[in-house]
C-alpha cells in the first residue's frame, strides 16, 4: 500500500470514528437533550437523508472536473460546520439546518474517497484497497460509539457539544490529511471499460447495461440488509421474537465483531473468485439470514434459543457485508469509463441512498406488525440477490469479474515474447 493509500485510508476512518460518536444519539438529543419533540428529531433524521440525496447527483460530475481533492475538501469542511451547529443548536430552525449539512457533507465524502482510492490503485489492488476501507470504516465507527457512549449524558448538553465538537474536529482532521496526498493519475481497466459516450452523464450512465443492472442489484442488497438493521429487523425482533432493547446492541456488536474478524479472511476467498458469483453466495447466506431470524421470532422455542438466532442473524449478515465490500465498489469502479469514475460513484451512492431511505419505510411497518409476511418477503429478496448476482455476470468481461485473471494473463503475455526472443 502506497503512501497516498495509507493516507485515503487513515483519513475515512477517522471521519468514520466522527460519526460514530454521534449518528447512535441524534435522535435522543434532539427530541429529549434539546427538548424539541420526537417530531423535530424525526424531521431531523429525514432531513439529513434528504440532503444526502439532493446533493449526490451533482457531486459525481464535480468530481470528474475538478477532481476528487477538492470536492472532498468543501465536503468535510461542511459537514464539519453542520457538526458544530448541530452542537450549537437550540432551536428547530438551527437544528434542521445543521442537519442538512452534515447529510450533505457526509454524503459527498464517499462517492470522492472512493474515486480517490480509484486513481490510487490498479485494478487488482482495488479490491484489497476497499476491503481495507470498509474495514477501518466499521471499526472506527464501532470505536466511536463506544467511546461517545462513555462521554454522553442526558442531563448534560454540554456531553453532547462535545460529541459534535469531536466529530467536527475529525473531519477537518480527514481534510488536513487529503490535502497531503499527491493523486495520480486514473489508471484505466484497459479492454475492460466501456468509452464514454458524447453526451456523457446520465445518458451514458443509463446506456450502459452492466452498471444499470449493478444499481438495480445495489438497491436491493442495501434494501434488504443495511435498510432493515435498525428498523423492520429491530422492530420484528422486540415485537415477535419478544427481544430485550439491550440485545439489539448486542447483535449489532455480534454484526460488527464479524465483519472486523472475517474481512481479511474472507478476502483471500473473495479475490481468487469472479464478482458475480461471490455477490450471488451472499444472497443465500443473507437468506440462511432471514429463516433463522423466521425461527426467532415464529419457531415459538424458548426465549434464550430467540435470542441465539436473532443474534445469528446479525452475525450472517456481516459475514455477506464482510464479502461485498471488495466486490462491489470495485466493480462500480472497474465499469466506469475513465472520464466518468466519479459519476459512477456518486449514482451508486444515490441508489444507496434510496435503499437506506426506503427500507426503514416499508420494513419498519412490517416488521412490527406483519411478522410471517416480513421474513418470507425478505427471503424472497435475498434470492433475488443471488438471481440478479448471476444475471449480471453474463454482462461483465473477465477482466471485471475477476481482476486477478486477467492480471495473471497479462503477466503471461509480458513474458512470451521475452521467451521466444531468448529462443530466437
Amino acid at each position: 500500500m502506497g503512501a497516498a493509500m495509507r493516507r485515503i485510508q487513515a483519513g475515512s476512518a477517522l471521519s468514520a470514528f466522527g460519526l460514530g460518536f454521534t449518528v447512535p444519539y441524534l435522535y435522543v438529543y434532539v427530541a429529549q437533550v434539546r427538548d424539541l419533540g420526537a417530531t423535530t428529531a424525526g424531521s431531523v433524521l429525514a432531513v439529513f437523508a434528504m440532503a444526502a440525496l439532493a446533493v449526490l447527483p451533482f457531486s459525481g460530475r464535480a468530481v470528474d472536473r475538478r477532481g476528487p481533492v477538492p470536492v472532498l475538501l468543501v465536503a468535510a469542511v461542511l459537514a464539519a460546520l453542520g457538526a458544530l451547529g448541530m452542537g450549537l443548536s437550540g432551536s428547530v430552525a438551527t437544528v434542521v439546518g445543521s442537519a442538512a449539512l452534515l447529510g450533505a457533507g457526509t454524503a459527498v465524502m464517499q462517492p470522492a474517497l472512493a474515486t480517490m482510492i480509484v486513481w490510487c490503485s490498479d485494478p487488482v489492488g482495488r479490491t484489497r484497497s476497499f476491503a481495507m476501507q470498509f474495514f477501518l470504516q466499521n471499526l472506527g465507527l464501532g470505536v466511536g460509539g463506544l467511546i461517545g457512549g462513555q462521554l454522553v449524558d442526558e442531563s448534560r448538553p454540554g456531553s453532547f457539544l462535545l460529541l459534535f465538537s469531536i466529530e467536527a474536529a475529525m473531519f477537518l482532521v480527514l481534510a488536513g490529511i487529503v490535502l497531503t496526498v499527491r493523486m495520480p493519475g486514473s489508471p484505466a481497466l484497459q479492454g475492460a471499460r466501456p468509452a464514454a459516450s458524447k453526451g456523457g452523464g446520465v445518458r451514458a450512465l443509463l446506456g450502459h447495461k452492466a452498471m444499470v443492472q449493478l444499481c438495480v442489484l445495489g438497491f436491493v442488497l442495501f434494501f434488504a440488509c443495511y435498510g432493515q438493521f435498525e428498523s423492520g429487523l429491530a422492530a420484528y425482533g422486540t415485537e415477535a421474537a419478544g427481544i430485550e432493547p439491550s440485545t439489539l446492541g448486542i447483535a449489532l456488536a455480534a454484526n460488527t465483531a464479524v465483519i472486523v474478524v472475517a474481512q481479511f479472511v474472507v478476502l483471500r476467498f473473495v479475490e481468487r473468485r469472479r464478482r458475480s458469483r461471490v455477490i450471488a453466495a451472499v444472497g443465500l447466506i443473507w437468506t440462511v439470514a432471514w429463516v433463522i431470524a423466521g425461527y426467532a421470532g415464529l419457531g415459538h422455542g424458548s426465549q434464550t434459543m430467540a435470542t441465539a438466532a436473532f443474534v445469528s442473524t446479525y452475525a450472517l449478515f456481516g459475514l455477506g457485508e464482510a464479502m461485498l465490500s471488495p466486490t462491489v465498489a470495485p466493480l462500480v469502479a472497474d465499469l466506469a469509463p475513465e472520464a466518468m469514475v466519479g459519476q459512477y460513484n456518486s449514482a451508486f451512492a444515490l441508489v444507496k441512498q434510496l435503499a437506506l431511505a426506503v427500507g426503514p419505510a416499508v420494513g419498519g411497518p412490517m416488521g412490527a406488525a406483519l411478522h410471517g409476511p416480513y421474513i418470507v418477503t425478505f427471503v424472497l429478496f435475498s434470492l433475488g440477490i443471488t438471481f440478479l448476482a448471476l444475471r449480471l455476470g453474463k454482462q461483465l468481461t473477465p477482466a471485471q469479474d475477476q481482476p486477478s485473471l486477467a492480471a495473471t494473463s497479462r503477466v503471461v503475455a509480458q513474458h512470451v515474447p521475452e521467451k521466444q526472443t531468448a529462443a530466437a
